[in-house]
């Protein structure tokens, strides 16, 4: 079974100049980990995580957003549960 998350369009604002793919590539490899070491139980629903988003540290770093991204999707997927 695979798991499919579709983000339509993600702005960042006061994180300054961050490579992107970098972020992407981190969040992908976080939210993996994340959802093999604590799997989420899928209902086949779609679920909107915008409106309760944590507020993400500040950081200059790529790989630190990209984690604390998945980590936010992860808990959010948690709270949503079946």
């Amino acid at each position: 079974m695979g798991v499919n998350i579709e983000i339509g369009e993600l702005v960042l604002t006061g994180f300054g100049r961050i490579n992107a793919d970098r972020v992407a590539e981190s969040f992908q490899r976080e939210l993996t980990r994340l959802l093999t070491q604590h799997p989420v139980a899928f209902t086949g629903r779609d679920i909107d995580l915008v409106g309760g988003a944590p507020p993400l540290p500040p950081t200059r770093s790529a790989r630190g957003l990209g984690q604390a991204l998945a980590r936010a999707v992860h808990s959010g997927l948690l709270a949503a549960g079946p």
